[in-house]
C-alpha cells in the first residue's frame, strides 16, 4: 500500500456513529505520522486518504466498529492512532437470515411532495420514457455483428430524418444458443431480455432480429405487450430467410427500422409527474467515503423521489447481504421482508455452489480506497436506499410494478446490475463512485456522483455531482440530495445531459445467466 502524501490542510477525520472506535481520514492525500486530530489523537503512522484510524486502543479479538456496526475483529492489538487496514481485521459472520426481524421497524411515511414534474414520453402501457429510442433486439449472439452493422447504417442514413428519436440501440448479448434453454435457471436471462423489450425508453417499438435456428426463439422472448404482433412483418426479422445474402439482411432490418422510426418520431415530450420516474441506484468503484458522502446524498434524493410518488430501486445482493437485518426491519410487511430474505438465500446458495461467498466481492480498488471488507462496504452501500419503508422485492430480470422503495435483486457487477435494472423498468440511473469509472448506459441516462472531491476535480468531464463537499464540510447530505433530485428532473426532461451521454460512453448489456452452458 502506498503511504500518504503530506496534506496542506488541517487534519480532518469523519466519525459516523458515537459508538465507532475508528474514523476515516478525510484529507486529500492522507496524513503523515505525527499529525494530530482535533480530538487530540496523534497518528502513529502514515494513513492514506479514506482509510481508518483507531480512535481508541483495540485489544486482540475486540470488535472494530464503524457505522455503529461491527465490521470485524482485531487480529492483534491495535494502539490508538494506528492505521486500521484489511490485514488487521477478521470479518464477522454474515447475519443469519432466519434471525432477521420482519417489519419490526417500518418507517412512517414521509410528508408527500407535490408539484415536481419532468418532460417525458408517455407510453400506451402507462410507463413514461426519459429518452425516445429505437431498440433492435437480438435472440442470439450470431446475429449481433449484422445488427450492429445495420445500426451504424440506420444512425447515419435514417436517424437524421427523425429528429424526435434520440438514438438507435442494439440489444446485443452472448446468450441464445449453446445453453440449457429449458433449465430452471434459464428463466433469469430469458425474462431479462423479455422485460428489456418493455423498457419505457423504447416506447413499445422494439425490433427483434433472429437467426432462425437458435434455441432462444422469438416466441420465448416476446412477452404479452412486448411487441405489437408476434413474429409479424414489422417486428421480427429472421436472417436465415434472406435469399440474397448479407445485403438483403441489412436492407430488411433497415426497412423495418424505418417503419418503427416513423412511429417513434410522432412521440413528443409532455409534462409528467415525478411519480412516473423509475430510478435505479448503484455504486461502483466504491471507497470508504461512499458510505458517508455520495450514498447518503443519494439516499436523501431517494426519499425525495419516494415522497414524490416515484419508484426507486436499490440492488447488488452481496453489497446488501451484511445489512439484511436492517433492510428486513424496515419492510412494509412481513411478506415483503420474507421476499427479500428469499433473494438473499438464493444468492447465498448460488455463491456456495460456485465455491465462493460474499467475501469475494471487494475489489483491489475498493481496498485501496479504504474499504477493509464486504461488511464495511455493505454498511455504506445500503445508505443509498434512504430511510423509507421497503415496499417491494423483484427477482433478477423481473419487472418492478410497485411505487416507493424497491429492492431489485442483482449481482453487484456494474454491468449486470445496470442491465437487470433496465429490465426492471428503470428510466433514470444514479451511480456513485469513489475510485472512478466512465460507466454509462445507452438506454437510460446515468448521473455519476463522486464520493470525494479529488475524483471530481481529476475527472470534471465525467462526474456530474461532487458529493465530496460533504466530507469537507462545504455541504450537507441534504444539500447534495436536493441537487441530485433536481438534476434527475432536468436530465429526465432532456434539459441537461449527463457526461456519459455527452461522450457516448455506453457499456454493453450483460445478462446474468446462472444456468448451465451445453
Amino acid at each position: 500500500m502506498k503511504t500518504a502524501a503530506p496534506s496542506a490542510t488541517p487534519p480532518r477525520f469523519i466519525r459516523i456513529h458515537p459508538d465507532d472506535n475508528v474514523a476515516v481520514v478525510a484529507n486529500q492525500g492522507g496524513l503523515r505520522a505525527g499529525a494530530r486530530l482535533s480530538c487530540g489523537i496523534g497518528l502513529r503512522e502514515d494513513i492514506p486518504e479514506a482509510h481508518k484510524v483507531a480512535l481508541a486502543d483495540v485489544a486482540p479479538g475486540a470488535p472494530i466498529v464503524r457505522y455503529g456496526a461491527v465490521i470485524g475483529f482485531a487480529r492483534q492489538a491495535i494502539p490508538q492512532g494506528s492505521w486500521v487496514h484489511e490485514g488487521l481485521i477478521d470479518p464477522p459472520r454474515p447475519p443469519a437470515l432466519e434471525d432477521c426481524p420482519l417489519a419490526t421497524a417500518t418507517p412512517q411515511p414521509l410528508p408527500p411532495l407535490h408539484g415536481f414534474t419532468f418532460d417525458g414520453f408517455p407510453n400506451p402501457d402507462g410507463s413514461v420514457g426519459t429518452k425516445n429510442i429505437l431498440g433492435i433486439g437480438t435472440t442470439v449472439q450470431c446475429t449481433v455483428p449484422t445488427v450492429q452493422y445495420a445500426v451504424e447504417r440506420i444512425k447515419a442514413e435514417l436517424l437524421p430524418n427523425y429528429p424526435n428519436v434520440d438514438d438507435v440501440v442494439a440489444i446485443a448479448h452472448h446468450y441464445g444458443c449453446g445453453v440449457a434453454i429449458d433449465s430452471p435457471a434459464a428463466e433469469v436471462p430469458i425474462r431479462t431480455l423479455r422485460n428489456l423489450s418493455l423498457n419505457p425508453n423504447f416506447g413499445g417499438e422494439l425490433l427483434l432480429v433472429s437467426l432462425g435456428c437458435e434455441k432462444l426463439q422469438p416466441q420465448r422472448i416476446i412477452g404479452e405487450g412486448a411487441l405489437k404482433v408476434l413474429a409479424d412483418d414489422t417486428s421480427v426479422a429472421v436472417l436465415q430467410d434472406a435469399q440474397q445474402g448479407f445485403a438483403e439482411m441489412v436492407a430488411h432490418i433497415m426497412q423495418l427500422a424505418e417503419q418503427k422510426l416513423r412511429r417513434l418520431n410522432q412521440r413528443c415530450r409532455v409534462p409528467c409527474p415525478a411519480s412516473d420516474l423509475v430510478v435505479g441506484l448503484q455504486c461502483g468503484g466504491s471507497d470508504a467515503f461512499s458510505g458517508v458522502t455520495a450514498n447518503p446524498a443519494m439516499g436523501f434524493a431517494a426519499d425525495l423521489l419516494v415522497r414524490s410518488g416515484a419508484t426507486v430501486m436499490f440492488s447488488e445482493v452481496t453489497e446488501v447481504r451484511d445489512a439484511a437485518h436492517l433492510v428486513t426491519a424496515r419492510a412494509a410487511t412481513p411478506e415483503i421482508a420474507r421476499a427479500f430474505l428469499r433473494e438473499m438465500a438464493w444468492y447465498d446458495e448460488y455463491l456456495r455452489v460456485g465455491g465462493a461467498d460474499r467475501a469475494a466481492n471487494p475489489t483491489p480498488g475498493n481496498k485501496r480506497g479504504g474499504l477493509a471488507n464486504i461488511v464495511e462496504k455493505a454498511m455504506g452501500s445500503v445508505a443509498k436506499s434512504g430511510s423509507t419503508a421497503l415496499m417491494g422485492v423483484a427477482a433478477p430480470g423481473e419487472r418492478v410494478t410497485q411505487k416507493g422503495l424497491v429492492f431489485a435483486a442483482t449481482p453487484a457487477s456494474d454491468f449486470i446490475c445496470g442491465t437487470l435494472q433496465l429490465a426492471a423498468g428503470m428510466n433514470m440511473h444514479v451511480f456513485s463512485t469513489g475510485r472512478g469509472t466512465p460507466y454509462g448506459l445507452a438506454v437510460a441516462p446515468v448521473i455519476k456522483v463522486a464520493s470525494n472531491s479529488g475524483l471530481a476535480a481529476r475527472w470534471p468531464d465525467l462526474i456530474d455531482v461532487d458529493a465530496g463537499r460533504i466530507a469537507a464540510g462545504e455541504a450537507t447530505a441534504e444539500d447534495v440530495g436536493w441537487e441530485i433530485f433536481r438534476l434527475i428532473l432536468d436530465v429526465a426532461s432532456g434539459r441537461k445531459r449527463t457526461w456519459a451521454d455527452h461522450w457516448g460512453l455506453h457499456n454493453q448489456f450483460v445478462l446474468f445467466n446462472p444456468g448451465p452452458v451445453t
